[in-house]
């Protein structure tokens, strides 16, 4: 029995050996069958026999003469320039580009056109070959200018920044420091600020003079690491850094449309095709906001040996949350102009180098697409500028704070803008500005703005105060916000720091109001005193009577007499209703600095300011409530025999709450409802002491909460003995 079983167990077994080794045979044909597929299509594969070729050539190959090299060379040529590379095909030609001398290194690298992304490793090779003297300065330079080119298309920048101190090295070699310090540009963290390299660079600036690459370098250095760079930089530079790319921009652009838009970065932002050879001078389409893409594609190997999280592929706040450690920044920084989500992620990670990148691109596509745009580039409705500008500002309301690029592009603009290109969005834009020293404020924003304003029509007129309205408040809140507990300094913040103590920010804040004053006052005259020009004039000054009281700035301006005399004189009532309001939010912030000042006497508001304020409050009253127009001793005085001549009784009168203009229709209407019976109009009788009451009542009913406010906080009524049997009393201001 025993034997029997043994024996089944060993027939199992020799049965169980027989079918693995059949399943092996099958599988080692199956294995034999796909190789010789796959040799048959290498052998059928002209490109890939082609970098075959150049991944085994021997150093010392002639190139000359050589009629399988160039045979094998126009194969990698032609695919390309055509559809572009692969990252394997990039990697095997850059590597055999840099090991050959002259013109055929050169035209290895034209044609270097990437596909997808360029390996990481492949560029660091390269730039080793930068310290073989073989290579000559003219190869060097466009090699660099192929990386800068290619930059946001590399796949990885960990190694390339792990020989940064090499990279640095070449910044004293005079032929390529433009475009090393280009590359440390982009590659700079604040680990890499060391105080040696600050020290060479400002050598190699008293050696090379004040050049715009270096400072650009420096400056970069400075927001890392400001203790360090002590040397004081201009705050407006011209672009230090050019798009090094004109061997390879209409390549990439036919690459990327053969491609339909698979390239990780949108080159054609920056690599455009220029239409007129003999002009720099661009069109507008080439503004549109590049799709957010990462440098690095998700099913590729570097995505999962890194496992990060492309931030095109994030839909929901809380996949951000989820994913904020493994997010990468996109390859073209200004696709985050098109994504609330990924500008969450740049306003959470605070990164000034990301805030840089975004900050050049802009510039680059605001300067180079509306400065310098040719007359025919494009009109004013042209659909790419409007969608950037609207996206721009978006993203600048979105994250509470403009650009330092924008900043720059408007004061430039401002000198060549017409006032009605693209006005609600340059006006936008402008409003976002952050605080400009006042030292510089009239030549950078005043004198561009006056010269439009006096010269345009009144809906012009308009928009402009209204948008110095909202840069006012911006300013503020800035203010409120950012300011230290002290209360003696502020810092506003910013991606480009800005240090401003609190007595410059003020004067800022006095230059911008006393500005809009005089462009008030005249506007007024020119425009006859329009009510939507006044409306927004008086929209101007709430903002500025509450500056103590609501943004906590030691600082009370009162309006010119421009403004307040056509304001009390409107004919419509809404604007002095609107002035009375103003009138007694003033009140109350000269009333509250007063208390504040005799308590901590840490600020001073100027007497000047309480007199002008308490001769505006006296005129008012004595105009609206107690009817001494025209009268010896008012701020207004017109001689008796001319008020003769009008045949006007009792101009004295004229501007009261019965006789003004802008409530003489009120004060008929109350008429009329308590005296229908009556056919002949007195408006004297509402001057008995309870009409007068009633007739007040009745006009804070109609919506004047303003006057109301006014009437309340600044008029002392008499006793009943004390008033007149028919009027109102002679009424006295309470002063502040």
């Amino acid at each position: 029995m025993a034997k029997g079983v043994n024996l089944s167990r060993s027939d199992l077994d020799s049965s169980s050996g027989s079918d693995l080794s059949v399943s092996s045979r099958t599988s080692n044909r199956s294995l034999r069958v796909v190789e010789k597929e796959r040799r048959k299509n290498e052998a059928g594969d002209p490109f890939l026999l082609a970098l075959k070729y150049f991944s085994e050539v021997e150093a010392g190959t002639p190139c000359v003469g050589n009629d399988v090299l160039e045979r094998n060379l126009v194969q990698v040529e032609r695919v390309g320039l055509s559809r572009g590379l692969p990252p394997e095909a990039i990697s095997v030609m850059l590597d055999y580009a840099m090991s050959l001398r002259g013109m055929m290194c050169v035209r290895v690298l034209k044609f270097l056109i990437p596909a997808t992304v360029v390996p990481q490793e492949a560029v660091v090779r390269a730039v080793a070959w930068l310290c073989v003297s073989k290579i000559a300065i003219s190869t060097q330079v466009l090699f660099l200018r192929w990386v800068l080119t290619v930059f946001d298309m590399i796949d990885s920048k960990d190694n390339l920044r792990a020989v940064y101190g090499f990279i640095f090295h070449f910044v004293t070699e005079e032929n390529l420091s433009p475009y090393i310090c280009h590359l440390l540009y982009l590659l700079t963290r604040r680990e890499s600020v060391r105080p040696f390299r600050v020290r060479k660079l400002l050598d190699l600036q008293t050696k090379m003079g004040r050049q715009p690459f270096l400072l650009h370098l420096l400056s970069l250095y400075k927001v890392f690491c400001p203790e360090l760079v002590t040397l004081a930089l201009p705050s407006r530079m011209r672009s230090g850094f050019k798009n090094h790319n004109s061997t390879w921009k209409a390549a990439l652009s036919a690459v990327q449309k053969r491609n339909n838009g698979q390239v990780s970065s949108d080159i054609s932002l920056t690599l455009g095709v220029k239409h007129k050879t003999n002009s720099r001078k661009r069109k507008y389409h080439h503004l549109e906001v590049p799709s957010l893409s990462s440098s690095v594609q998700r099913n590729s190997p570097f995505s999962s040996s890194r496992k990060f999280f492309p931030l095109e592929q994030l839909h929901t706040f809380p996949e951000l949350l989820d994913n904020l450690h493994r997010i990468e920044l996109p390859s073209q920084m200004g696709s985050l102009l098109g994504s609330n989500l990924a500008l969450c992620y740049l306003d959470y990670v605070q990164d000034d180098s990301a805030f840089l990148r975004l900050n050049f691109w802009l510039g680059h596509a605001l300067h180079e697409e509306f400065l310098f745009c040719s007359g025919d580039g494009g009109s004013g409705s042209s659909s790419e500028a409007l969608h950037l500008l609207n996206r721009l500002l978006s993203t600048q309301q979105f994250l509470q704070e403009g650009f330092s690029s924008t900043e720059g592009f408007l004061y430039k603009f401002l000198n060549v803008w017409d006032g009605s290109l693209l006005r609600p969005q340059i006006l936008g834009l402008l409003s976002d500005i952050p605080v400009v020293p006042s030292s510089c404020i009239n030549q950078l924003l005043f004198e561009p703005l006056m010269q439009l304003f006096f010269t345009s029509t009144l809906f012009f007129k308009c928009s402009v105060i209204d948008c110095l309205n909202n840069m006012l408040s911006k300013w503020l809140t800035w203010h409120s916000v950012y300011a230290l507990e002290d209360g003696l300094d502020i810092s506003l913040h910013s991606h480009t720091p800005m240090n401003m103590t609190l007595s410059g920010f003020m004067d800022s804040v006095v230059e911008l109001v006393h500005f809009v004053g005089r462009l008030s006052a005249v506007g007024l005259q020119l425009e006859g005193c329009h009510s939507l020009l006044l409306s927004f004039i008086l929209d101007f000054y709430e903002t500025v009577c509450d500056m103590f009281l609501k943004y906590g700035l030691p600082l009370v301006v009162m309006p010119p007499v421009g403004v307040f005399y056509p304001a009390l004189f409107a004919t419509d009532p809404v604007s002095v209703d609107r002035l009375g309001y103003i009138m007694y939010r003033y009140k109350k912030n000269l009333t509250s600095a007063k208390c504040q000042q005799q308590e901590t006497k840490v600020f001073h508001i100027s007497r000047q300011t309480y007199r002008e304020f308490n001769h505006y409050l006296s005129f008012m009253v004595s105009c609206l409530w107690n009817a001494k127009m025209f009268l010896p001793g008012m701020a207004i005085v017109v001689d008796q025999e001319l008020l003769s001549l009008s045949k006007v009784p009792e101009p004295w009168t004229s501007f009261d709450l019965i006789h003004h203009p802008a409530f003489l229709g009120y004060a008929l209407d109350f008429h009329h409802k308590c005296w229908p019976e009556r056919k002949e109009v007195d408006l004297n009788f509402i001057k008995a002491r309870k009409q007068w009451d009633w007739y007040l009542e009745f006009l804070f009913s109609q919506g004047f909460q303003g006057l109301r406010q006014f009437v309340q906080s600044n008029i002392t009524r008499r006793s009943a003995a004390g008033t007149n049997d028919q009027g109102q009393g002679d009424r006295q201001p309470t002063s502040s």
